[in-house]
């Protein structure tokens, strides 16, 4: 079944009325634009003190449309590459809450309207997605941010999925980790309900988020994975095909782990930095 908004987003789940809807859409849009206002406030801030402003404001982000966050296992506070599994604009706020750090997003997102400068003054990295010449230099980029001590977030799938189905995990970017001697660290995100939160293929950006704002207990999980640590592979594609091994056995490990009960570790709590990855564009490798 391919990945599409008629065969992803349109399943049945619990609605908000269209109060509270409007409401949620309100608020998200609101706590989105004081990001921007606020962000140059955060530049001459430390760097452990922009990462927790960061996590605040994303949680603010996911609160504001009606999003609980809940978390599985503990981030070690490591720095290193971040990667996950797309399924979502959402995704970006939901990581950066947890694991905040320098995001990859295609080059279209600098123009975004209200996004696209939040975006750029967060240290996002582009690429240019049509131009094949360009991606060595884009590498080139992650390792030296990697070197420099920043996380980087990338989501190697390339393309949102909707989260029954998942992509290959291409391996440019881990060219940059074995660049820089950095750690992978896998992460999982999933959606419950998943329809929701499915932004794919040719969906509009306003329907999806008029569908998460409408979405009733819309849960967002995170779940920390083991790293993979420097060093621990020798070339970009079987480190990539380690991570995603990593990220997608894990679904069906949380789908067990949930038929019986919550996982002890979790923390729930009401809640691409920037919403700046998503996308259903392809990505080169």
């Amino acid at each position: 079944m391919p990945c599409t908004p008629r065969h992803c987003a349109r399943t049945p789940w619990p609605a908000a009325s269209r109060v509270r809807t409007v409401a949620r859409l309100t608020a998200g849009a609101g706590t989105v634009l004081a990001g921007l206002l606020l962000a140059p406030l955060a530049a001459p801030l430390g760097r452990a003190a922009r990462e927790r402003a960061t996590r605040l404001w994303c949680r603010a982000v996911l609160r504001a449309f009606g999003v609980r966050l809940r978390i599985v296992g503990r981030p070690d506070g490591g720095r290193g590459l971040v990667v996950a599994n797309h399924i979502s604009w959402l995704d970006v706020p939901v990581v950066a809450a947890v694991l905040p750090g320098r995001m990859l997003a295609k080059s279209q997102i600098r123009h975004w309207p209200l996004l696209g400068p939040i975006a750029a003054r967060g240290g996002t990295l582009f690429v240019e997605r049509d131009r094949l010449r360009a991606l060595p230099g884009t590498v080139r980029d992650l390792a030296e941010a990697l070197r420099g001590g920043s996380r980087v977030i990338v989501f190697p799938e390339g393309s949102t999925w909707c989260g029954r189905a998942h992509g290959r995990f291409r391996p440019a970017a881990f060219q940059a980790a074995l660049d820089a001697g950095a750690a992978v660290q896998p992460v999982r995100v999933t959606y419950h309900p998943a329809g929701p939160a499915a932004f794919v293929a040719d969906d509009p950006l306003t329907a999806s988020l008029w569908r998460v704002a409408a979405a009733g207990g819309l849960t967002a999980e995170i779940r920390i994975l083991p790293p993979v640590p420097a060093g621990h592979r020798t070339d970009r594609r079987s480190l990539a095909a380690a991570a995603q091994r990593a990220v997608h056995a894990s679904g069906h490990t949380a789908v067990a782990s949930d038929s019986a009960n919550r996982p002890s570790s979790s923390v729930h709590q009401c809640a691409n930095s920037i919403p700046a990855s998503a996308s259903s564009s392809r990505t080169p490798s």
